[in-house]
């Protein structure tokens, strides 16, 4: 193959010098393998590229069509090229994102779209849903997942920052039932049930010692939206875990009070993950970079005092 594009390139190169001679020339070669190569070309075609005499070479009908095709080949290669290399240099091209849903919309949304606005050549195709879409089947160059992450034959992961979630509750419910003091305590408690994928998600909590223990909650109001959670939380009816960055407004106004503080949370992971290759794009590496650098504050830290209780 790469014989048959250096004859290429010599044909073009002939027909551009205007003879065998001066392609030799240009090229760094002999007249003899100019020819050779010339000759080559020819048989392995079966035609005649050009009528010879003894002073010129002009180019046979034949020659005429295999040359204006070939400069087009050679201009798409050469475009090709370019482009690859300005790829390398510059953020560009096309990049096919998957997020979840609330975390997507609320946090990562704003960042991908302040970074596309400083990169015009730039192109984001982003997708929003809970469900774990198949990364590599689904032709996906980035996806950001909360949480444990399943199974990555064929992926590398990122991990971009820990969210903080809060257990809280309404003014109004914490009156009319009472206020949780520990971790088993919860059981007595209407919990506001969130399902993933079909799944209740267990409430994972610190029990003061440095370990992580699932909290035995029950409730009979389960829902597949976080945002659906937090209305009926400040509408009091029932307990709720939640991430942070989404109820601190609440929490601030006094809506919400953050409860189990000696009982810290968990922090849900947060990772950006991609399908594995050797070389990685530059736009997929910057943006990465970014998501890295600018989510941790965009979610915001949870603070260590000054909750309201």
């Amino acid at each position: 193959m790469r014989d048959n594009l250096d004859g290429v390139a010599v044909f073009v190169e002939v027909v551009d010098a205007g003879g065998f001679a001066r392609a030799a020339e240009r090229l760094a070669l002999t007249r003899s393998a100019v020819g050779k190569t010339i000759a080559r070309l020819e048989s392995r075609l079966g035609v005649r590229l050009f009528q010879r005499t003894t002073r010129t070479q002009n180019l046979t009908d034949e020659g005429h069509i295999f040359y204006e095709r070939c400069v087009r080949a050679i201009t798409e290669l050469k475009t090709a090229e370019q482009m690859l290399e300005s790829g390398r240099r510059e953020v560009s091209g096309r990049l096919k994102i998957s997020l979840p849903a609330l975390f997507g919309r609320h946090c990562v949304q704003q960042v991908l779209l302040d970074f596309a606005a400083k990169h015009p050549s730039l192109e984001l195709d982003l997708s929003f849903s809970d469900k774990v879409v198949d990364i590599i089947g689904d032709g996906y160059d980035l996806a950001v997942r909360n949480g444990k992450l399943g199974d990555s034959a064929g992926l590398m992961a990122r991990k971009l920052l820990s969210q903080p979630k809060v257990v809280c509750a309404s003014p109004a419910y914490l009156k009319a039932f009472g206020r949780p003091t520990d971790i088993p305590s919860l059981t007595g408690h209407e919990a506001l049930l969130y399902i993933r994928n079909g799944q209740i998600f267990p409430w994972l909590l610190n029990d003061g010692m440095g370990s992580t223990v699932q909290a035995e909650v029950k409730g009979r109001l389960r829902f597949d939206s976080q945002e659906s959670i937090t209305d009926a939380a400040v509408l009091g009816f029932g307990i709720a875990w939640l991430p942070y960055w989404l109820v601190k407004t609440q929490i601030a106004r006094g809506d919400l009070i953050s409860l189990l503080e000696p009982f810290a949370s968990t922090p849900i992971d947060t990772y950006a993950v991609w399908p594995k290759a050797t070389h990685l794009p530059l736009r997929l590496r910057a943006v990465i970079d970014t998501l890295a650098a600018e989510l941790p504050q965009t979610v915001g830290p949870y603070p260590s005092a000054g909750i309201a209780s």
